[in-house]
């Protein structure tokens, strides 16, 4: 089995400087898309608050249609998430995705990335997943639901064996708890659709999920 390379090259930067990157934002929007005229709002809203990753969810079916418009727009580092399977990953990079997030551990996905090229972030919540997942090089992984198991004590305790590895936290996670979280150096960024959703454009507007954002992003940095 082949590893990734820790500087391995990635389309113009390498895999440690996107985590960096990440972990300086400390945000990973999550971003269900049902109306793409959005997309445009969803953007701008981030670029404003100077974030620049986004996670499109397969949680609809114009998630392809909305990575393709982002990836086209090159304004953000598009990533796919909840991608369960290689069809689904395969889908995903074709129409731009730079990143592939899973919700569990698919080994099938990893070995398919890896040998693409593509930043995967496994989800794993236990020790024997987590340690399947660095078999493939991973050292970042999604830790979800992280309300269901376990939280910040969960991860305050996967990291004593796991030194070496990152947690993005995702699942109950809030602009309520999320300092808590971020407080913890094994904590590279936290997601969720708290910090920008379609349904928040929809029924308040890009002026409101701006100032909303804004807010958030004052409070943790």
């Amino acid at each position: 089995m082949s590893h990734y390379q820790f500087d391995l090259y990635l389309g113009g930067d390498t895999l440690k400087e996107r985590i960096n990157q990440l972990k300086e934002e400390k945000l990973l929007p999550l971003y269900t898309a049902t109306d793409l005229s959005l997309l445009k709002d969803a953007e701008e809203v981030l670029i404003k608050n100077n974030l620049n990753f986004i996670e499109v969810t397969y949680r609809s079916g114009l998630a392809s249609e909305a990575i393709k418009y982002l990836a086209d727009s090159g304004k953000l580092i598009v990533g796919a998430g909840t991608v369960r399977n290689i069809q689904t990953a395969k889908n995903a990079i074709a129409h731009g995705a730079r990143f592939i997030v899973t919700p569990g551990l698919c080994e099938e996905v990893l070995a398919f990335c890896q040998n693409e090229n593509i930043l995967c972030i496994p989800g794993a919540v236990t020790p024997s997943e987590i340690l399947l997942s660095m078999q493939y090089g991973v050292r970042t992984i999604k830790f979800f639901p992280a309300n269901i198991y376990g939280g910040l004590r969960a991860i305050q305790a996967l990291k004593e064996p796991f030194f070496d590895i990152n947690f993005i936290p995702t699942g109950g996670i809030n602009d309520q708890n999320m300092c808590e979280y971020l407080a913890d150096e094994a904590v590279t960024a936290v997601g969720g659709s708290f910090i920008i959703s379609e349904n928040d454009l929809i029924k308040n507007g890009k002026a409101y999920s701006t100032k909303k954002l804004e807010r958030i992003v004052e409070k943790i940095n």
